[in-house]
């Protein structure tokens, strides 16, 4: 009699632990929480978190709690195709990220396939969400759009300069330079020098020389802030004097740390600073007060969130097919980077890029600063 008893006390201890696992809605957050670029990791990481904290203080999602489980990619495709296997093992059911999109490109497949709905806050390869696949969409916008802006913008301004096209070879930085080039060329502006390196090149002097003698005078560059501030400082050095112009990829303060003052006028695109959204005044006064500060992607990241929690209230579920099915016909969605609406391909329908400028501040440091 007292070891049935046990058993029935176990069996009902087990019985509510189950039922708390159930009561846990699974939100996989991958990107580089580690390597080179582990800044836009942390911008995706705090963004989620911060979310998921905010949504769980107001009762969560349908009256399920939103656990935050992380996934270190590293911003290598093969990391990611392991961290997307290994959010299947977990029960994820939704996923923030990935960064990168080469990325998020091999990730998206397997997402697919388990039943995961995708919500890149950052990835802007248009084949991202060009394959047709149910579960992919972002909360930023695309390549095309954003080259097409840069592309106009080098064509309206250096009509007859000599200008340089580089890229990192991975299929965000060479299909935004590649974007870009398309533009200009269509406005009637043939690039001089047109080159790729590769990501983790330290050492640029052989392209460097090979812009200088072309006569080089406007730099468009395709890629991450890591070479990007490498090739800047390094042309400062040799003395290349040239308009540096590149895009969302180099949106991190820590560009600065690596180009130093070659970074002042650095003409960068990216969408209008959501930190001066005024509905976002108390979230980024938040996250300061913690002592983090949600610029680039932060709130990318926070809104991705709120995307699947405004969804699957609509749905009254969380099944992710549902939630997808949810997120393109319930819109729009109030977010914290402002009213988001998305099309069939999981696209946003207000995608808009404006130009910054990296200048010195008050304080000594340079930032970007969207010009006027």
């Amino acid at each position: 009699m007292k070891k049935s008893l046990l058993s029935a006390v176990a069996v009902a201890a087990m019985v509510a632990f189950s039922g708390t696992a159930w009561a846990e809605i699974l939100i996989g957050v991958g990107g580089p929480i580690t390597g080179p670029n582990a800044a836009f990791g942390a911008q995706l990481q705090k963004g989620a978190e911060q979310a998921a904290a905010d949504l769980n203080a107001a009762g969560g999602i349908n009256g399920e709690q939103v656990r935050i489980v992380l996934g270190d990619d590293v911003s290598d495709p093969k990391q990611g195709v392991s961290v997307a296997n290994k959010f299947v093992a977990d029960g994820v059911k939704f996923v923030v990220g990935h960064f990168n999109s080469g990325v998020s490109i091999p990730a998206s497949e397997i997402y697919a396939e388990n039943g995961i709905l995708q919500v890149s806050p950052a990835s802007t390869n248009p084949t991202y969400t060009e394959r047709g696949l149910w579960n992919t969409f972002r909360t930023c916008g695309r390549d095309d759009q954003q080259g097409g802006v840069a592309g106009a913008f080098i064509a309206a301004n250096y009509k007859d300069a000599k200008v340089a096209v580089l890229h990192d070879k991975t299929p965000y930085g060479q299909g935004l330079a590649d974007e870009t080039k398309k533009a200009m060329n269509e406005a009637g502006v043939t690039e001089a020098v047109y080159e790729g390196v590769n990501v983790g090149d330290k050492d640029f002097s052989a392209l460097i020389a090979k812009m200088k003698e072309a006569g080089v005078s406007v730099v468009y560059w395709g890629g991450l802030h890591t070479e990007f501030g490498l090739i800047e400082r390094q042309s400062a050095d040799q003395g290349l004097k040239a308009q540096f112009i590149s895009g969302d990829g180099i949106v991190s303060n820590e560009l600065a740390s690596i180009a130093g003052d070659a970074v002042d006028g650095t003409l960068m695109t990216f969408a209008p600073d959501p930190r001066k959204n005024e509905a976002a005044k108390e979230l980024v006064e938040k996250f300061r007060a913690a002592g983090f500060e949600p610029e680039a992607y932060t709130l990318y990241a926070y809104a991705a969130v709120q995307v699947i929690a405004e969804a699957a209230k609509a749905v009254g579920g969380t099944d992710p097919q549902a939630v997808a099915e949810a997120i393109k016909s319930k819109g729009p969605f109030q977010t914290a980077i402002g009213e988001l609406g998305f099309d069939e391909k999981g696209d946003i329908t207000r995608p808009d890029y404006v130009l910054y400028t990296w200048k010195k501040g008050e304080d000594g440091k340079y930032t970007y600063v969207e010009n006027e």
